[in-house]
């Protein structure tokens, strides 16, 4: 799947997510967030050695709803979900984290 690369579509519902089928990456930030920024490069790199992953950026702050129902607290956060439920979260991760994260959800599937 390609790289999402943009926060600026609507945000789905927790029930749309909870819905997904296969290895899905979730990343919580924001466009002017450097760190979220600073994590593009690697993260971009990582996903094309997961083809099965769908990747949704999703624009978080305060009052939205997924990103509080997720725990969202520090950008970027990334939740590595598998038939809509959670396997890990990470908070500004380091690439060998995202790394086992994607082995996780991308599993026996």
């Amino acid at each position: 799947m390609p790289f999402d690369t943009g926060y600026d579509k609507p945000e789905p519902s927790r029930e749309d997510i909870d819905a997904l089928k296969g290895p899905i990456l979730l990343e919580f930030g924001a466009s002017w967030c450097g760190y979220c920024q600073a994590l593009q490069g690697p993260l971009e790199s990582l996903l094309q050695s997961y083809p099965q992953v769908r990747h949704i950026k999703i624009a978080d702050g305060k009052g939205k709803p997924l990103g509080r129902s997720f725990g969202v607290r520090l950008w970027p956060n990334l939740v590595f979900l598998r038939d809509g439920r959670i396997v890990r979260q990470l908070a500004r991760p380091e690439a060998e984290e995202v790394r086992r994260g994607l082995d996780e959800i991308v599993g026996d599937s």
